[in-house]
Order: structure tokens, then sequence, then C-alpha cells
């Protein structure tokens, strides 16, 4: 039987009088690639901050490994984030840090640890996402895009997470470059065990690397489930998301 990893039960989030999630339900399995979908305005990013406690729903639950993080103490919710990394849409990489002080600041804020075992733990990250131990003395502005979005994930990582949130990690990457982030994706996910949700609106992504999918629209979740089972709902959206000629390529040639 699968655990359980993410629960948002009957979320509803306002901004004023705008009403953004409506009831929104969303399950999370351990071990599992859950992408998250939408069209512009559907509150895609929205969920994901409210799960990672930046911001919190008008109402609703959400539980996270068994905790409702709505209820959480201060130390209780520090204790939680520590379980998980996130990589922001354009890496969030700070500008005046070194990549591999980018990499330190939660070991240095949480570890307690020696800078001679900052400096492999940087080392071990930096080569877990594919870059070179160099690239730990340059700038996010010396960088390429797709070796931003490494330098982030390695960020991520760096206190060894339970849980990946991304969002929308090949945003402005060449097909070439977003093909080889959605392939480690997959790498960590299975080196590491990890459950990873991510928003995303690329269609290739879908295909290549999400075990399950939720699509919100009019409010609410329309469709969750495998990439096969929401491919049959018709719902308008799904319909023309998944009927384009990009989603009929990737159908042809596999998953």
């Amino acid at each position: 039987m699968k655990k359980t990893a993410i629960q948002a039960k009957d979320i509803v989030t306002r901004f004023g009088r705008k009403v953004i999630h409506d009831g929104v339900n969303i399950l999370v399995n351990e071990g599992e690639i859950y992408g998250i979908l939408g069209k512009s305005g559907s509150g895609k990013t929205t969920i994901l901050r409210e799960m990672i406690m930046l911001h919190t729903p008008t109402s609703g639950q959400i539980e996270i490994f068994g905790e409702d993080i709505l209820s959480l103490s201060q130390q209780k919710a520090q204790n939680l984030r520590r379980q998980w990394g996130i990589l922001f849409q354009f890496g969030a990489l700070f500008t005046a840090y070194t990549i591999g002080e980018n990499i330190a600041v939660k070991l240095k804020e949480f570890a307690h640890i020696s800078d001679s075992l900052i400096d492999d733990i940087i080392a071990v990250k930096l080569k877990m996402v594919g870059l070179e131990l160099d690239v730990a003395r340059k700038y996010p502005s010396e960088l390429s895009g797709g070796m931003v979005k490494r330098a982030a994930l390695a960020r991520a990582l760096a206190m060894d997470p339970k849980l990946l949130f991304l969002d929308e990690p090949t945003s402005g990457l060449d097909p070439i470059s977003a093909e080889r982030l959605d392939e480690l994706i997959l790498e960590l996910r299975n080196l590491l065990g990890l459950t990873i949700v991510m928003v995303t609106h690329d269609i290739d992504t879908i295909f290549t690397v999400a075990d399950r999918i939720a699509v919100l629209g009019d409010k609410k979740v329309v469709a969750e489930g495998t990439l096969e089972e929401v491919m049959q709902d018709n719902h308008p959206f799904i319909r023309e998301f998944f009927g384009g000629h990009r989603a009929n390529t990737r159908r042809q040639h596999g998953k």
C-alpha cells in the first residue's frame, strides 16, 4: 500500500473577492513525481506556495508526512521545512553569492557542521546535478540558464531532503537543456527515493517524468491520475492541452 506524502483537502484560496481555489483536493504518494497543470491563473503556483508554507489558504487542510502544516508550532514547522528542497522558477539564487555559497546557505543555518564538511557536501551536490567543481567559485551571472537550474537544484538537495518542490523547472530552457534536466530529475528520484511535486506546463516534461498529474480548472482539480487516465477526461482544457500537435507527437513516439 502506497504511503501518502502530501494531502490537500478542500482548499479554498481567496485574494480579496477573487477566488482562486474553491475546494481543491490533491493526494501525492511517497516516491512519485507528481505534476500540477492548469491554465495561467488557475492557481498552480499558489497551491505550491501553500504546500511550502509561503502562503496560507483561506480554509482547508494540508498534511505533509502526516503533519497538518496549518496548525504547526514554529519549531515543528521549521523541522518540517528541513525535509524538503525547493527549485523556484528562475532558480532564485542569491546573485551576490557564489554557487558554493548558495548551496551552503541552509547547511550553515541548520546543520552546524565544519566548513571542510560543507565544502565536501558542495562538491557532492554539484557532481550529483552534473556540474564541475569549479562552478562553486562562480556567480549566477556567469552561468547559462541550464547551469543556473542545475545549481539551484544542487542547493535544493543540500540538506538531503525527502521531498522536492519544482516550480516550472524547464521554463526558459532550450529544448536540449530541458530534456537533460528532465532526465536528471528522473535519475535523482530513482537514486535518492525522492517524492517530487512539480508545477509545469511543459508537455515534454509531463510525458517524460510525471507518474501522476492533477489538472486545475474551474477553481478545482478537474482530473487527477496517471497521464493515461487524465487524457481520457473530456474537460475542455484537457482536450485542448493534450489534443494539440506536440501532445499528439509525444503520444505517437511513446512516453
